[in-house]
């Protein structure tokens, strides 16, 4: 069941998923039994948009070894009148029908680059919008690419992170699973609010953006729990 609005995840939440260069799965685990991270594999997305979309918050996403934790994304699929995909499959938005595990950039009225991380089967247009991230990797650089200070400021919107991270049009349907992307299970489970998504005029009413529970560096309108 998918959540509704303004709901919460539970932290204990449990589910399985395969790592990157290696045949085995890798569980999810409290802070005291957390080992090192490992890379996500193709595997991991290849899955439901809204069974993954969730399961990011937390994951560390670097590009050339720049970026931070994810702490805020969207959903989208086939059947949202809100998504690209939704009618159908166009040079522009090609990257979104697949293959699961491979980023889908756009601009966003001609203006910012958004970076959507691609899920689901072959053919099927899902995507998560990721929408914001708490640096912790090459800040320094993230500070020069968007020439502001505020730490809380960088990654705080989809526009401001492809900004950060260096990401254009250049990286769409590069696969997320080998350099210059790099995505790192998280160590734990956050607690996780969900909410109705952002600058959309359609299916307003579905909760599906996900963010990390009193997380400061969220992009904006937080849900109320």
């Amino acid at each position: 069941m998918r959540p509704t609005s303004r709901s919460r995840l539970p932290r204990a939440a449990s589910s399985v998923w395969p790592v990157a260069g290696s045949s085995r799965s890798c569980s999810r685990r409290s802070p005291a039994t957390t080992r090192a991270s490992q890379l996500l594999g193709r595997s991991f997305f290849a899955r439901s948009v809204h069974e993954v979309a969730p399961d990011l918050i937390g994951v560390t996403l670097l590009v050339d070894g720049v970026g931070g934790r994810i702490v805020e994304v969207e959903a989208y699929d086939q059947e949202d009148p809100a998504s690209h995909g939704y009618r159908g499959r166009t040079p522009r938005n090609e990257s979104m029908f697949g293959p699961s595990g491979h980023a889908y950039v756009y601009r966003s009225y001609g203006i910012h680059w958004c970076l959507n991380l691609v899920c689901g089967p072959d053919g099927v247009p899902e995507a998560a919008l990721v929408r914001a991230l708490e640096p912790t990797a090459g800040i320094d650089e993230q500070r020069r690419r968007r020439g502001v200070d505020d730490l809380r400021a960088l990654c705080s919107g989809p526009g401001k992170l492809c900004q950060a991270l260096g990401v254009t049009r250049a990286h769409d349907g590069l696969p997320l699973y080998r350099p210059p992307f790099s995505l790192r299970e998280r160590k734990d489970v956050p607690e996780i609010v969900t909410g109705p998504r952002i600058g959309i005029t359609r299916a307003t009413e579905l909760s599906w953006r996900y963010l990390e529970a009193d997380n400061p560096y969220i992009s904006r309108g937080r849900p109320r729990a």
